[in-house]
């Protein structure tokens, strides 16, 4: 994996990629993956990679926004009973590596609206989530989590803001934690169908989680990082060309 052309400047990103994941409550696999494709990393690395950063950053966001008594236990366990399974058996499949490219590429999507705050706004008015919503939710988002190498928080996040299910803090707080459960269950999944993960994997956690610890300090208090924002949905944007085009 380290042998990968202009590591370096891979290994520089990384961390800038994982700061402004976490000062929203997101683990960053989509900025990963979408890092790793821009940088013509190998497929089958990809998933299990981003998954076990996922695991790092999305706790360390967790813990901050826990923290600050952001979290709705409620609001989680609604999403979190179906998606942790469903990630699992995700995390089981082998896709074929064209089609996992544009499966990725639509759900950077997400990520790149997510960045310019498409998705930003807020309800006065909160409702809550009925059962049958929260399991087909989170049975969808957990799937493609496992399938694809996401924590699927960059999904779940704007679906809360959406329909009014939480407030912006609430549905970071709330995603941190999907992400992990979904992160752990998918590469537990993957895991178990054979996926071996790469011992370089490690250190990106380690370089990571720099920008993770800054991102999740700073995003559970106060902070505007608009243009830092547009710079990485600007990566994303050229990661989707990429994925769907090359």
């Amino acid at each position: 994996m380290l042998q990968t052309e202009n590591i370096t400047l891979f290994l520089i990103i990384l961390p800038l990629v994982s700061f402004l994941y976490a000062s929203v409550g997101h683990g960053g696999a989509s900025g990963y993956l979408a890092l790793m494709a821009l940088f013509s990393f190998a497929p089958e690395s990809m998933k299990p990679t981003a998954l076990l950063l996922n695991l790092f950053v999305a706790g360390i966001s967790f813990y901050y926004y826990y923290k600050a008594g952001h979290f709705n236990k409620k609001l989680f366990m609604a999403f979190a009973v179906a998606s942790i399974p469903y990630a699992f058996l995700g995390g089981t499949i082998e896709v074929d590596a064209s089609i996992y490219k544009k499966i990725l590429a639509i759900l950077l999507v997400f990520a790149i609206l997510k960045m310019l705050n498409v998705f930003g706004k807020e309800s006065k008015i909160i409702k809550p989530v009925k059962l049958w919503q929260g399991l087909i939710i989170g049975g969808v988002i957990g799937f493609f989590s496992g399938l694809i190498g996401i924590g699927g928080g960059i999904i779940l996040s704007p679906v809360i803001l959406l329909l009014h299910w939480g407030k912006m803090k609430e549905a970071a707080a709330v995603s941190a934690l999907f992400i992990w459960v979904n992160s752990a269950s998918g590469l537990i999944g993957q895991i178990s169908s054979g996926v071996n993960l790469d011992r370089a994997s490690f250190l990106l956690v380690a370089i990571a989680l720099i920008g993770g610890v800054l991102g999740g300090y700073f995003g559970s208090k106060k902070i505007n990082n608009k243009q830092l924002r547009y710079i990485l949905a600007f990566v994303l944007i050229m990661a989707c060309g990429k994925l769907f085009f090359i």
